[in-house]
């Protein structure tokens, strides 16, 4: 699944620590899910398509394997 977390961080000048203690996950998590090795579940992408005032399409891609 591609992602636009660390472009949507980078816009709004945020650290990972500080998106991620935002959404109540570890910086690890947020690493992972912006080199894509991660796919959030859903209760995270609802909390970052909140955070960044964005719809959960507008974030994250989905890619049937």
């Amino acid at each position: 699944m591609k992602n636009r977390v660390k472009v949507l961080r980078a816009e709004h000048n945020i650290t990972q620590a500080d998106l991620a203690n935002s959404v109540q996950v570890s910086r690890q998590t947020i690493n992972a899910i912006e080199k894509e090795k991660f796919d959030p579940s859903l209760d995270l992408a609802f909390k970052l398509s909140k955070f960044f005032s964005k719809s959960i399409e507008e974030i994250f891609e989905y890619h049937n394997k």
